[in-house]
Order: C-alpha cells, then structure tokens, then sequence
C-alpha cells in the first residue's frame, strides 16, 4: 500500500475514533453538567473516575496500536502515532462542535485529559498542538528520500528538544490541576509556558527538516 493511501485510511480511522470521543463526552456532559459544561468541576463518584481514566488509556492504546501496525519501523510508528493523534483530537473538537455548539469560542477552558491529573487549558492550546503533529508528522513522512539513508536518524540533540518542548507543554497543561481538584475555576492559562514549549520542539524540528532536506540534495 502506498504512503498517501496508508495516510488516508489512518486519517479515516482518526475521525472516526474522534467522533466517538466526542458521542462519549456528549454522554457524560449530560449525566454530569446538564446545564452545559464549566468549572469548578463536578466531582466523579470514584468508579467513574477509574472508569474514565481506563478509557482514557485505551484511547491512547488504540491509536499507538494503529500506528504499529501501519508502520514499516519504530520511526515511522512514531510519526504515524502523532498523525492519528493530532487528526483525533481536531475530529474530537469538531465533533463536540457539531453536537453541542460547544466550544463557544476557542478560549474556552477545557478538561483535556485525566492521566496522571487534570490537564487544564484552552481549546485553542490542544487545537495547535493537534495542527502541529499533523503538519511535522505529514512533513517527515512525505520525505521519503530521507528515510534509510545515512545519518537519516535523529541526533539526540534534536530528540532532546523535542521531548524538553513536549514538557514544557505538558507542564502548561497540568501546572494548575490541583486548584482545579480543589473545586476551583480554571486558572489564567500559562501561554508563555506553553510559548516556551513550541518554540523549543519547534527548533528541534527545523533541525531535523534542514538537516534531512540536506540528505536528500545530497543524494
């Protein structure tokens, strides 16, 4: 099967996975916050809890096992991961969108995801980290050339900027999850850690993309 037609059937399966993501959450939002989402929270009787944060881990295990499985190696799972992660989550907003008219405005504070506390942030901080996986995703894969070619594996360097800028993210996201657990709204978000975070990976990933684009004139 070619790239373009394995990348499609895996977008299809990411919108898919999406809408249902979004069916559970219009499930839930019924049962929990019938007058419409918002903070403070609404405490989970504790078997709902574990029930959520299993799904939620199964969400994750069904996008990694996709993306296995689609993949000729362990680079190309990783990007394939990103790409149906990325695609998943646009499909999840939209879906909520379509559903619920929900989120009203992309500021719109969210609960992002449980595992291992709250992540806390606005629409629009998972809605660009979705954009950008896609994009780097789509932009290494496309670069056929690249792949099995000397010195076509990441330096550690760039992993390093990658996972530093990840964190940093990561930290923007989950830096207020006990306020939030503590029955309280959700706090100003942290848009320059956040900021921080996409500038540092963003520069681990030019690296790569300069660096591959010289493989490939080279050859």
């Amino acid at each position: 099967m070619s790239l373009r037609r394995r990348l499609a059937w895996l977008a299809l399966y990411a919108l898919a996975m999406g809408w249902l993501e979004a069916a559970v959450v219009v499930y839930l939002r019924a049962i929990f916050y019938p007058g419409g989402f918002g903070f403070p929270l609404v405490p989970l009787p504790p078997a709902m809890a574990a029930i959520e944060v299993a799904r939620e881990a199964a969400t994750i295990v069904m996008i990694l096992a996709v993306a296995v499985v689609a993949a000729a190696g362990a680079w190309e799972a990783f990007l394939n991961f990103a790409f149906v992660f990325g695609v998943w989550d646009l499909a999840y907003y939209a879906g909520l969108r379509l559903a619920l008219g929900w989120p009203p405005a992309l500021t719109t504070p969210d609960i992002l995801f449980l595992i291992p506390v709250p992540w806390v942030g606005p629409v629009l901080a998972p809605v660009i980290v979705s954009v950008l996986l896609v994009a780097g995703s789509l932009t290494l894969l496309l670069m056929r050339p690249a792949r099995g070619a000397a010195g076509a594996r990441l330096r550690a360097r760039e992993w390093a900027a990658g996972l530093a800028g990840g964190l940093l993210i990561i930290m923007a996201f989950t830096i207020d999850a006990q306020a939030v657990l503590a029955g309280g709204t959700a706090p100003p978000y942290r848009w320059w850690l956040f900021g921080a975070g996409v500038v540092v990976g963003g520069a681990g990933f030019a690296a790569v993309v300069a660096r591959f684009r010289g493989i490939m004139n080279s050859r």
